[in-house]
């Protein structure tokens, strides 16, 4: 069996670490086992943020749809692609497209 050098495994556990940094997650204050985050929506959360060893307490936010909002925020909106942005379609019957009444008329 190959054993991995323990500098290697090292190396690779804070790389992991590292990516989970900063990273944000909402929990129901309410009491009882934690549970899933739509259950009591209007029950008040705590915001906590991962520094890589524990789950650090960084707001309070009245309901779920506030904590949603903070976790999620909205990206901005990008414009639609322009008509000839689309890739165009090349010549010919392809049994995917509707022959247009010119071609009726030829046959």
């Amino acid at each position: 069996m190959h054993e991995e050098p323990l500098e290697e495994w090292a190396r690779r556990r804070e790389g992991r670490r590292n990516a989970s940094k900063g990273k944000l997650r909402a929990v129901p204050l309410t009491s009882g086992p934690n549970r899933g985050a739509h259950v009591e929506p209007d029950a008040p959360r705590v915001i906590q943020e991962w520094n890589g060893a524990e789950w650090e307490t960084v707001c309070i936010v009245d309901d779920l749809a506030a904590a949603k909002a903070l976790l999620n925020p909205r990206q901005p909106a990008d414009e639609k692609a322009a008509e000839w942005d689309r890739p165009a379609l090349g010549k010919g019957r392809g049994r995917h497209r509707k022959p247009s009444p010119a071609d009726d008329r030829d046959h």
